[in-house]
């Protein structure tokens, strides 16, 4: 949808008149400043030379004006034109100062009226008053009586005009964009708002294609900020309560929170000013100025009344000053241009006034080099691309030696300007490489943008890329000044081969080649895991067997075993002797592993070496049993096993550091996962015998409960969580409660023992040498079992927690009778 007409690009200014006017006011919505008023030609002619009005930010002393109503031939209201100049809030200006031009003479029609700037004037302001019969009079008094209110007037009107003009331009070349390249509004609307210092809503890019324009351009209050530029202009113009009112009103929640609007204080004042300046024979109303060449078109936020009391619409013109020079800088001050480049954007900001006024004209690029031959290029702003477009072809014919150099230079109103300067280079074959981290071996994926680094990228004109067919492909690529080339390699996932990267520059018949290889997914490196002082470290992926070597700070990983964990693997890194006593691998020093693959690729991956491991060495271990309720005397086969009712006690000593930390802790679990606990001195399982050796205590019956058995490991773990080395510490067992064996009178017989929790017993034979020998069914719940006559009183079983070994039992051995 789009709009004909700029009826609402001051919405801003309706919006604030209903935010920030008297209560009496706010009742009503305010209309917009979209009403067409007069029309007003003017020229502005300094030391024999002639401007028109658009062109010059400031009046002189000694100027001389040429104004030249432009009224309809069939206008029937006859308007007096008045300017007047004031020379400040508590000087009123001399009768001299007003001019009366009665626009409807034919002498005026014709040739207009020349006024000049009087010695001592600081603003003007033009007034069109319905003639009324002594209506000049009436403004002449009103002007003089209170010359404060439109010394006000002046300066906050001039700060309005200069904020329409940026929101002019924005709009405008936002319907052009929107009409010719809708798909790239985003883009370039971005740009223009950056150049004119204005914020825009990005949630309007959201909306569908063809709602985006009318979304950029409403409520335009909502995207001015703040201009240096324009502000510097106005604050120069103002003093005391003025220059602390905009400052009061750019902070302002009404305003919209540090939105600055110079429309504020003109729609403020004169609202309040002008309604106390009402008489029975006129009412004074503010109109905005809109400049275009000679011409000054007023824009009205209501229709004038021609009954009384009549509408005297007031409007200004520059102000009577000493020139204020736009603060123009270059974005990167250090870019260099390009010589053989023929079209050259010289990126600048600071002075959106530039783009969005005509008072800079005349502008170009004087290129000298160390002879000094000059040469001068046009310059054009373009507030879309960020700067000044300038046709350098001229620069191809040209005869320049030893270092080139320019200067941005023109005209600002009828004064000279001299601008930013900008260095020329040319153009060379470059050798690229790739940016820190990234090499010229890629994965193929749908989108791969690899980052590349020249001398300088000011010179490059296009980016392709051959294919292994020896295709050649557009790339897209983006230049980050000074020295970085984005490229986006037109690959697909089943993309592999050699690829070659070619940037081509202005002026240079071959382009740079970077050849790329592509390979297929493969291996994926998530997480990489080093401790200070280890020999060893963790790699966790996918399809990890494909790496070969992990090469980092000096030191070669090879790869161990590969363990999965659901979708995700881990392997397990085996560095070479040196790792340990490594500068390289100290805590938190970050490095980049280069990982080898199968397939000859390297992958590079950061990688920050965590802190050390703490190290204990177990020094001795002792177990004391305590199974309540027997009275057999089980003596285990292994050293390591470990009764449930046991209590372990073991000491170990602090490797790493060498002194135990009071705040490590011992971690016992089992190899399967299955249970744990930790010991610390806080509870007690720990206890010092001197700053490195550490007694431990465990109750595995109370740490772990009756269900568990297996083999038990340790492992020390710091206060802040850095887990050392699992070591082995023992076989967690559970031993049934054995009371007596019952033996028949026969030899032949076999004999019965009693007791608890048979089932977990695997076997039972009378002999060491287990030749002949009863096991146990699974699933057995009985108080007895046949076992082997016993030698003596001794019998030899295997537990089921622990079948490998063969512990010795010794227990009370009854007839059978005598339990008759």
């Amino acid at each position: 949808m789009y709009m004909k007409s700029k009826t609402w690009s001051c919405a801003g200014i309706s919006l604030l008149v209903t935010l920030l006017s008297p209560p009496r006011l706010a009742a009503a919505p305010a209309a917009p400043f979209d009403l067409a008023g007069p029309r007003l030609e003017v020229k502005v002619i300094r030391a024999g030379k002639t401007l028109p009005i658009s062109q010059v930010p400031n009046l002189q002393v000694g100027d001389q004006l040429w104004l030249h109503p432009d009224l309809p031939e069939n206008q029937s209201i006859h308007y007096l034109l008045i300017p007047v100049f004031l020379r400040g809030s508590l000087n009123p200006p001399p009768d001299k100062w007003f001019t009366k031009v009665e626009t409807w003479r034919a002498q005026v029609k014709k040739d207009g009226v020349s006024i000049q700037v009087p010695p001592g004037a600081l603003e003007a302001l033009i007034f069109w008053a319905p003639e009324t019969g002594g209506g000049f009079t009436t403004v002449r008094t009103a002007v003089r009586d209170r010359p404060g209110v439109f010394v006000r007037a002046a300066q906050d009107l001039y700060a309005a005009d200069l904020t329409r003009s940026r929101l002019d331009a924005y709009i405008a070349a936002v319907r052009q964009i929107a009409a010719t390249d809708p798909a790239d509004l985003k883009k370039r609307s971005t740009s223009l708002s950056r150049t004119l210092y204005l914020k825009i809503n990005q949630a309007c890019f959201d909306l569908p294609t063809d709602q985006q324009e009318t979304c950029l351009i409403q409520n335009p209050n909502n995207v001015v900020l703040n201009d240096a530029q324009s502000q510097s202009m106005v604050t120069a113009l103002t003093s005391g309560a003025a220059g602390d009112m905009i400052n009061q009103l750019s902070v302002s929640t009404a305003a919209g929170g540090g939105v600055y609007s110079p429309y504020v204080g003109a729609i403020v004042d004169m609202v309040r000013i002008m309604g106390s300046l009402h008489t029975a024979q006129y009412a004074y109303i503010p109109a905005i100025a809109v400049m275009n060449a000679d011409t000054v078109d007023l824009k009205l936020s209501s229709p004038p009344s021609f009954s009384n009391p009549k509408s005297v619409m007031v409007s200004t013109l520059p102000p009577v000053a000493s020139v204020q020079f736009p603060a123009l800088r270059a974005v990167h001050p250090q870019e260099m241009l390009c010589l053989e480049r023929p079209s050259l954007v010289l990126s600048v900001e600071g002075a959106p006034l530039v783009f969005s006024t005509q008072y800079a004209h005349n502008l170009f690029l004087r290129v000298q080099d160390t002879s000094g031959h000059t040469l001068d290029l046009p310059a054009v702003a373009d507030a879309e691309r960020g700067g000044f477009v300038v046709n350098a072809s001229a620069l191809q014919a040209a005869t320049l030696s030893g270092g080139v150099t320019s200067q941005l230079r023109g005209d600002w109103g009828f004064d000279s300007y001299d601008g930013p300067n900008f260095a020329f280079t040319s153009s060379h074959p470059q050798h690229w490489i790739f940016s820190s981290g990234e090499s010229n071996a890629v994965t193929a994926a749908d989108k791969v943008t690899v980052h590349l680094q020249g001398e300088s990228v000011v010179c490059v004109q296009s980016v392709n890329v051959i294919t292994p067919l020896a295709h050649v492909l557009k790339a897209d690529w983006k230049s980050v000044p000074p020295k970085m080339l984005d490229v986006d390699l037109p690959l697909k996932k089943s993309s592999e081969g050699l690829y070659t990267v070619g940037v081509a520059e202005y002026g240079q018949s071959k382009s740079d080649q970077v050849p790329v290889h592509v390979y297929l997914p493969s291996a994926m490196v998530t997480d990489m895991t080093v401790h200070a002082g280890d020999t060893e470290g963790e790699m966790t992926g996918n399809r990890l067997q494909e790496v070969t070597l992990v090469e980092m700070g000096g030191v070669d990983f090879r790869p161990g075993e590969i363990q999965h964990h659901g979708a995700e693997e881990k392997l397990r890194l085996i560095a070479n002797a040196n790792a340990a006593t490594s500068a390289a691998l100290q805590a938190g020093a970050s490095l980049t592993a280069h990982v080898h693959l199968k397939d000859g690729r390297v992958l590079n991956f950061p990688v920050t070496i965590a802190p050390s491991r703490p190290r204990v060495q177990l020094l001795g271990k002792n177990v004391t049993l305590n199974a309540p309720g027997t009275t057999a005397s089980i003596h285990l086969g292994n050293d390591n096993d470990l009764p449930q009712y046991g209590r372990l006690t073991f000491f170990l000593k602090s490797m790493a550091p060498t002194e135990f930390p009071r705040d490590e802790k011992i971690e016992v679990a089992a190899v399967n996962g299955g249970f744990d606990t930790t010991l610390s001195l806080s509870d007690a399982s720990l206890t010092l015998q001197d700053a490195q050796t550490v007694l431990a205590v465990l109750d595995p019956a109370k740490s772990f409960g009756p269900s568990a058995f297996g083999q038990l490991r340790f492992r020390p773990v710091t206060g802040a969580g850095v887990n050392g080395d699992w070591q082995p510490l023992a076989n967690l067992v559970r031993l049934p409660s054995l009371k007596e064996v019952r033996c028949p009178a026969s030899p032949l017989e076999q004999c019965t023992l009693m007791g608890d929790n048979l089932f977990l017993i695997d076997s039972v034979a009378d002999s060491q040498q287990f030749s002949h020998s009863i096991g146990v069914p699974l699933g057995f719940a009985g108080p007895s079992m046949k076992v082997p006559r016993p030698n003596g009183a001794t019998l030899f079983l295997k537990l089921r927690d622990d079948p490998s070994t063969i512990d010795m039992v010794s227990l009370p051995v009854y007839p059978e009778a005598e339990q008759d």
